[in-house]
């Protein structure tokens, strides 16, 4: 990639499988872009390994689902499913992923989950992060270094006591569409039974409606973060 080839873009959400942004973080992904915030989505892998669907038609249900939610540019890179170990490979192609899009806010799963490749994607990308921000660090490209600002974490599978919450009320019937674009994945009908087939969506939702009532309202998106919160005093 040349440098003139540089997307800026305010958020880029990573997943290790096409349907991860949308479980975790679908609906707030919907109030950025409503807000005018230009969203980028990165999945590491094909989920080629999927119990149910093909590469090919994932990638469709990819493109529709990031249509529905408003996001700006979504690609993979073609990391090997169920193979996303600390390599020095997959931290240039993630470096090379964020110097491109040049983002403020990078978004990753939370590392407890009980898909190894969700953890795995958290760490490859905080490598990453700090790696990208390095001027004399050459992950191959062109590009030149970036610093990503804030680096937050989304829930998959998980339910974990969240650091901070944004209300989706309003956003989380986009949410709920853009996983239902996942068929292969979410049908009840699919020829192979997954946790994912028997009443997914209904728990995710659940989860965001038990968010919201933490905080007084009907549904909340959940994150987690490593390093403390800056709050404007203006605001208490």
């Amino acid at each position: 990639m040349e440098k003139s080839e540089t997307i800026n873009v305010d958020i880029l959400a990573f997943g290790a499988h096409a349907d991860d942004v949308e479980i975790g973080m679908g609906a707030s992904i919907v109030k950025l872009t409503k807000a005018g915030k230009k969203v980028a989505i990165c999945d590491l892998t094909e989920a080629e390994l999927s119990s149910n669907g093909t590469v090919m038609l994932r990638k469709e249900e990819a493109k529709k689902a990031a249509s529905i939610l408003g996001v700006s540019f979504r690609q993979t890179i073609g990391l090997p499913d169920r193979g996303l170990q600390l390599k020095e490979e997959y931290i240039k192609k993630i470096v090379a992923i964020i110097r491109r899009y040049r983002p403020a806010t990078v978004f990753a799963p939370f590392f407890e989950d009980r898909h190894p490749d969700h953890g795995n994607c958290a760490r490859l990308v905080e490598e990453a992060v700090f790696s990208a921000g390095i001027r004399k660090y050459d992950c191959g490209s062109n590009l030149s270094y970036h610093k990503v600002a804030n680096i937050y974490f989304y829930m998959i599978n998980g339910f974990h006591k969240p650091d901070f919450v944004i209300d989706v009320s309003d956003e989380i019937d986009q949410k709920l569409a853009s996983l239902q674009a996942y068929a292969s994945q979410f049908n009840q009908e699919a020829s192979f039974k997954t946790p994912l087939t028997n009443g997914y969506i209904e728990t995710v939702k659940a989860r965001e409606r038990l968010f919201g009532k933490e905080v007084g309202v009907e549904f909340a998106e959940g994150f987690k973060v490593k390093r403390p919160l800056l709050v404007n005093p203006d605001c208490l």
